[in-house]
């Protein structure tokens, strides 16, 4: 029970900074676009450096493991189809289809994910897949595409290095270097990397009040049909594949509760930045995160409850 309370009244902390960003905007304490600068803020100093700081120390040899391909193919799997076919069903532009690609699919892996992993499967060690996945993988196609659809990266050279070269990209290219050497970063560079690291997520949620208050952003409101599909098959469809192909792979026990709960943690924070960052698409963003924060502890506990 104390573990329940545990997480709960994390959710209930995070929440509180949320409203703090509100309240900021609300008795514009803060200019309207201060949303929009936080959120540069994160993306160029904050982000990269909690890369650094989540990988250095992370278990690689996690990545390589029946429970580690449930993970992954379930990401993927459900990334690829529900983009496909948002942008088939014409129910939304290029853009729009990798935000809600990215928000069916990207799991909060490095803060809620955390606590409640431990939580219902007793280790943190399932998201280390997913969370690879997305680093590796999910965040380089998609700053490729949103290139592509926005048109920000220009023409010729610029727009083949610009998802490789951008700042999350370079914060997980070193952070895996400092895990696979074994090397650790000198006290005087590790400790303002810290300090960066630790501002992302308060920083990160702050921005996300400020921009409810601030209403719709570029993009406009976007169809509660398409947010709606993103946070119902974050929440209940992905799980039940997780499930499946858990099933299949034969993992029993803590093993399928822990790669079922992965599926099911709420859409990270991080598409926001992302969002913001492209200025396309936030509000389905913006709401499929809380949404799906709200959602996924009932989803979770209910899974316990079926796989135990």
């Amino acid at each position: 029970m104390s573990g329940v309370l545990d997480v709960l009244t994390g959710f209930v902390g995070l929440g509180l900074v949320v409203v703090v960003g509100y309240v900021l905007a609300r008795f514009e304490v803060v200019g309207p676009g201060a949303a929009h600068t936080l959120t540069r803020i994160v993306f160029y100093a904050g982000v990269p450096m909690l890369m650094v700081t989540t990988l250095e120390e992370a278990d690689l040899g996690s990545v390589f493991s029946a429970a580690a391909v449930v993970t992954i193919g379930t990401a993927a799997t459900i990334a690829v189809a529900f983009g496909l076919l948002a942008r088939l069903s014409g129910r939304t532009d290029g853009s729009g289809a990798v935000i809600g690609a990215l928000s069916a699919s990207y799991v909060n892996a490095g803060n809620l994910g955390l606590p409640i992993l431990v939580l219902v499967a007793g280790t943190a060690a399932p998201v280390v897949p997913a969370l690879m996945l997305q680093l590796l993988v999910m965040v380089p196609v998609s700053f490729a595409l949103l290139d592509r659809t926005t048109g920000r990266s220009g023409p010729g050279i610029r727009a083949i290095l610009s998802p490789i070269t951008s700042p999350p990209v370079l914060g997980v290219v070193a952070g895996l270097v400092l895990a696979l050497t074994g090397a650790r970063l000198p006290e005087p560079v590790a400790m303002p990397v810290g300090m960066l690291a630790d501002m992302t997520v308060p920083a990160l949620l702050i921005a996300f009040g400020l921009s409810i208050r601030g209403g719709t952003e570029p993009g406009d409101r976007a169809p509660t049909s398409i947010v709606w599909s993103a946070v119902v098959v974050k929440t209940v469809v992905a799980p039940a594949l997780a499930l499946g192909l858990g099933e299949l792979f034969g993992l029993r026990g803590d093993l399928l509760l822990g790669v079922v709960a992965v599926a099911a943690l709420p859409t990270a924070q991080n598409v926001f930045v992302y969002a913001m960052r492209y200025q396309v698409h936030v509000d389905l963003a913006r709401r499929a995160v809380l949404y799906s924060s709200a959602l996924c502890v009932p989803v979770i506990v209910l899974a316990a409850g079926v796989i135990r």
